[in-house]
């Protein structure tokens, strides 16, 4: 995997506190954005491909030999009455 190098700007604070957790964690500041991106770009593509695959299975025709139900028995259980 190539490295690249990438410049942020961070309030002060915001870098003297997350040199105290590198140092805590014995990494350096650069280490763990490297992971909290890494992290990050992870679970959006985990979302988006969740996503897709949900559409895909929603855009599906429903399969032969299901039950339809009618509006009063989906709700019957909710309502904690009997299904007509």
């Amino acid at each position: 995997m190539t490295k690249r190098n990438l410049t942020v700007q961070l309030d002060a604070d915001v870098v003297r506190r997350a040199r105290v957790v590198a140092a805590k964690r014995g990494t350096s500041v650069s280490a763990l954005v490297a992971r909290e991106l890494d992290a990050l770009v992870a679970r959006e593509e985990r979302y988006e491909d969740a996503q897709r695959r949900a559409f895909e299975l929603l855009s599906e025709p429903a399969a032969t030999g299901t039950s339809r139900w009618t509006r009063d028995e989906i709700y019957a259980e909710r309502l904690d009455r009997p299904a007509r």
